[in-house]
């Protein structure tokens, strides 16, 4: 009866609206209209299906390099662990896929990891999540998830799980609607229509002594100004416009190759017919030989005419390794990270500063993923009568950014006392200096062989 179901993985925007959501918590929530249009947004994006993306727009993937870079760098020596060896081993299993969906996470906001009883777990994205308030602490403290399956060919089935606290108490409680079309959550039936959900019970179940959620929260250490709301921020939601002026720049520089290809025009007096099929050609006629009508007037003209105009691709080049730069600063990134790091024409100050400010996103975010394991494990802890039990968790990260940097210049700066590196070459690396320039700001005691 219930071959071939299928979770669809469609988030709650593109198939509820904010009506409809409020009706089947039965109060008010925190996911405004505009934070669901954000979210979908986002999302969009992210699949490289933005507004502005047509035939002859592509996506260059800008968004899916931010993430991919923070989330590299907030994970890249991270270690984490839990005391208890047994919990430890679930934990650590349960986390293997951190770095894709916080990439994600970042993308959309925020995210969710769950456990699923005693040692499994999943990580919910944004566009499936429904924060309905949140306690001063900014994490969520009544909150629903939304998981859709298709049965059959038009049987659509929605399960909400909430999570809310009685009397202080951590409380779960599940629903399922039932609906023949995927824009509708329809009407309300039992969890046992669907044969995954069928043991699943309906509650409310309260835990005394549960005082916490039972998940990792994870939100975008940025200020939203979609609704003023705690619902996390695209970390390159202040880029948008910037990414779509990149994107649109990429295609005017693939358009500057296509249209710039060398090709011949050929006056008809050149072409011969082929007997057999009738038509015009040249012998080992190519793709981009171009056939025209009367090229010049005049039996004593050329017949064959070559198109080969001259390539404007170093402006537009440079035009968008400079939108690449702004979004850089925009997001919150370091120069070089999505531009042509050989193109940055900026000083070794400007460039330190790019560091640092990295370094200041990048340790936001690691700031919040610490809450939100530290979180995970403690839901772990509990599904496995666990809380109470004394282990410890552990989660430390690096400053690499910056010391990786500090490092190397070191490291040039011996092998400048060693000989083996000259000073005309560590001023024209860590200064940003051209070879002229360079050679006039060195000491006058200090020699430059040619």
């Amino acid at each position: 009866m219930f071959d071939g179901i299928k979770k669809l993985w469609k988030g709650i925007m593109r198939m509820f609206g904010y009506t409809t959501l409020k009706q089947i918590i039965g109060k008010d929530i925190a996911l405004s209209n505009d934070m669901i249009d954000a979210i979908n947004r986002w999302r969009q994006m992210l699949n490289g299906d933005a507004d502005w993306i047509s035939d002859s727009i592509v996506s260059l993937g800008i968004e899916d390099g931010i993430c991919r870079e923070f989330a590299d760098c907030a994970l890249v020596e991270m270690e984490t662990s839990v005391t208890n060896e047994r919990l430890n081993k679930i934990y650590q299993k349960n986390i293997v896929s951190l770095n894709e969906n916080l990439q994600e996470g970042l993308a959309l906001g925020s995210f969710v990891l769950k456990p699923l009883g005693e040692s499994a777990a999943e990580f919910i994205s944004a566009d499936k999540i429904i924060p309905i308030s949140f306690g001063d602490d900014g994490k969520p403290n009544d909150i629903a998830f939304l998981t859709v399956k298709k049965v059959g060919g038009a049987d659509y089935f929605t399960r909400l799980e909430r999570h809310y606290f009685i009397d202080g108490n951590l409380t779960i409680e599940n629903k399922c609607f039932h609906s023949q079309t995927a824009n509708d959550i329809g009407l309300p039936c039992s969890l046992e229509a669907v044969e995954e959900w069928e043991n699943i019970l309906p509650g409310p179940i309260t835990y005394p002594g549960m005082n916490r959620m039972d998940f990792g929260y994870y939100r975008n250490p940025i200020k939203n100004k979609i609704d003023g709301s705690a619902c996390g921020v695209s970390v390159y939601e202040s880029a948008v416009a910037l990414i779509r002026k990149t994107d649109t720049q990429g295609a005017r520089l693939d358009w500057e190759y296509e249209s710039g290809e060398r090709a011949i025009h050929v006056d008809n007096r050149a072409l011969k017919q082929d007997k057999a099929t009738g038509k015009f050609g040249l012998p080992k006629l190519k793709n981009k030989l171009y056939r025209g009508m009367n090229l010049d007037v005049g039996k004593d003209q050329e017949l064959l005419k070559e198109y080969s105009p001259e390539m404007r691709d170093e402006a537009f080049k440079r035009g968008l390794e400079e939108y690449k730069r702004e979004i850089e600063f925009s997001v919150g990134l370091a120069y070089g990270d999505l531009s042509d790091a050989q193109e940055v024409a900026k000083t070794a100050t400007e460039i330190k500063a790019s560091k640092n400010r990295k370094y200041n996103r990048v340790t936001a975010i690691q700031n919040n993923l610490y809450d939100c394991l530290e979180d995970f494990a403690a839901g772990l802890a509990f599904y496995n009568s666990m809380l109470n039990s004394g282990y410890e968790f552990s989660c430390k990260f690096n400053d690499s950014i910056l010391t990786d940097e500090e490092t190397e210049r070191q490291q040039d700066r011996q092998d400048v006392s060693m000989g083996v590196m000259s000073h005309l070459e560590y001023r024209m690396k860590w200064y940003n200096e051209d070879e002229a320039t360079a050679k006039k700001m060195l000491p006058e005691q200090i020699e430059v062989m040619e």
